[in-house]
């Protein structure tokens, strides 16, 4: 004869699935969290010794100064940490996807999922050309015996290099932080004042018509502030 086992019921409200879920979701966030962080110091690294380069407004005496003495060898430092900061914006926009994913299983029909994905991979591409334009100059002069560029072809690809980051770049940075807010509003990610500084943070840099450096550290920052609150805040579990 055969007696039955009991088992142990499970905590109110709560399942081992829903804890497996739990568990994958925090993970998520934490890879999230990780890239992000690494993401936006390597960008403000790179912003930071690419703008060692004159600037529009420079001179052509300056320019010239700048170029002649063999360029400055951390702007080439600069060019070389720019793709890692390429690869890690990736990679925490793909964590980001598949955190709110898990969290939201029917986001992939939302249009915003896939403008987030379409604007993450152009503002790379655009950081990776705008960022070769303005810093090739002083590969030149840094890597090969030839003369130093005239300022006028120097400056030219400095202007190349500012409308690529500084036009387009930037727009698709602003686009990625309004599909990333949206998603992360619907998926219960953010709380609420961060989702309005977001916000406000993405209308400046869709509106932005500056060529300051400073507009470019907007993006890493808001970054920063989202991987740290998901490092902090651990999102788990259905977002209802």
């Amino acid at each position: 004869m055969r007696v039955p086992t009991r088992t142990r019921p499970a905590p109110p409200g709560r399942t081992v699935a829903d804890g497996g879920a739990a568990a994958l979701v925090a993970a998520h966030a934490r890879r999230a969290g990780w890239s992000g962080t690494a993401f936006a110091l390597l960008l403000v690294t790179a912003v930071l010794l690419l703008g060692r380069v004159p600037g529009l407004t420079a001179s052509d005496a300056e320019y010239a100064a700048f170029y002649a003495g063999g360029g400055d060898a951390m702007v080439a430092v600069g060019l070389y940490l720019v793709p890692f900061a390429g690869i890690a914006a990736l990679w925490h926009m793909i964590a980001t996807r598949t955190l709110l994913q898990v969290r939201r299983p029917g986001s992939w029909t939302d249009v915003a999922h896939w403008l987030h994905l379409a604007a993450c991979v152009l503002f790379v591409a655009l950081l990776f050309a705008g960022a070769a334009a303005s810093g090739a100059a002083a590969l030149v002069v840094r890597f090969s015996d030839a003369p130093p560029l005239s300022p006028d072809v120097t400056r030219g690809l400095t202007a190349t290099g500012y409308t690529l980051v500084f036009v387009y770049a930037v727009r698709a940075a602003g686009m990625y932080m309004l599909t990333t807010t949206g998603l992360a509003r619907a998926a219960g990610v953010l709380p609420r004042p961060a989702v309005l500084v977001s916000y406000g943070l993405a209308a400046v840099l869709l509106a932005s018509t500056t060529f300051h450096p400073v507009i470019l550290l907007v993006f890493p920052a808001w970054v920063l502030l989202v991987s740290v609150l998901l490092l902090v805040r651990r999102p788990t579990g259905d977002p209802s």
